[in-house]
């Protein structure tokens, strides 16, 4: 597997993308890697805290859960959102880090830009410790919230990044807002807009292809560094981009090289998709334990051994 290295500026970062994990502490190299998260509670458990604990600890992590607001949400669409106040938040990012050695930092929806700045300012007082930044889908929000916490994101938060996830149509609107091109621009466009604020790589999904296939790209400024295709589902799903982002950042806090845990969070999550369950009467959700579940043609009804009795009941999924 090729290693990409990141450019000299960059270097703080470079170790826990590319480098084996280090021998000195045999103890705490038996323990799981762990990876603070500052993100939402979603009570539907499309997104948020809920999906990234679980995502993450499919993949091996331990989540360090620092609770940056609440959703008011069903599967179908946010109501609204209740922010902590930033000295709430820099409480139990500062109480964890003081006990806790982080192997990476991922930024989910925060909420605001004062709590944005408090993101920024623990990732300055942590420079060695990786940063996967997802940017969601805003659309549910007024604009001027919208407007306030894209430019903070951009001038804050972007400068730590060192992998950025979003969906094209998200990060296109965001990043290159006056894009006059006769085509959508490709990943690397978008890379090279991110990377005009320090981001070294960008993850861009939902590239829509013929055929009804979907490309998702990770790219530099300078080129394209590996592409994963899948076939679009018949479905309207919630938190496929909560469960990508936390995969990827649990795979790159557990020493996996950056290509090789982009396919393999990918990967994941088309699986997470394919086994999708519709709890309610909105969205399809991501099943981020499909791996916990009988398979279709499992049969154990004639091993008495076998434990039945735990089997979680098969999910009803729409597609």
């Amino acid at each position: 597997m090729t290693t990409f290295l990141l450019p000299p500026e960059h270097d703080r970062k470079v170790s826990d993308l590319t480098d084996p994990p280090s021998d000195e502490n045999a103890e705490s190299e038996l323990n799981p890697p762990c990876v603070l998260v500052f993100n939402a509670s979603d009570p539907s458990g499309a997104g948020g805290l809920g999906s990234d604990a679980l995502a993450m600890a499919s993949v091996g992590a331990h989540m360090l859960p620092v609770v940056t607001g609440a959703y008011a949400r069903d599967t179908a669409e946010i109501f609204d959102h209740f922010t902590f106040d930033e000295e709430a938040v820099a409480e139990q990012a500062r109480a964890i880090l003081e006990d806790v050695e982080v192997q990476l930092i991922k930024v989910g929806f925060v909420g605001s830009p004062e709590n944005l700045s408090t993101v920024a300012e623990t990732a300055t007082d942590y420079p060695e410790v990786p940063v996967v930044a997802y940017m969601p889908n805003l659309s549910w929000w007024e604009d001027t919230q919208i407007e306030a916490y894209l430019d903070a994101f951009r001038e804050l938060v972007l400068p730590q990044t060192t992998v950025l996830v979003g969906n094209h149509s998200t990060l296109w609107r965001w990043l290159l807002p006056d894009w006059a091109g006769e085509r959508p621009p490709t990943a690397r466009d978008i890379a090279k807009a991110a990377g005009e604020f320090g981001v070294p790589y960008t993850l861009v999904t939902g590239l829509v292809l013929p055929d009804q296939f979907i490309d998702n790209v990770l790219a530099s400024p300078q080129s394209v560094l590996a592409s994963e295709k899948y076939e679009r589902l018949d479905a309207v799903f919630a938190g496929a981009g909560d469960t990508l982002s936390a995969a990827l950042a649990a795979l790159l806090a557990s020493g996996t090289d950056l290509v090789a845990a982009t396919t393999e969070a990918l990967s994941y999550m088309d699986r997470c998709l394919d086994a999708g369950f519709r709890p309610g009467m909105g969205h399809v959700l991501p099943d981020r334990l499909f791996w916990a579940q009988p398979e279709d043609d499992e049969d154990n009804d004639d091993d008495p051994a076998s434990p039945t009795d735990f089997a979680l009941p098969p999910h009803d999924t729409r597609h």
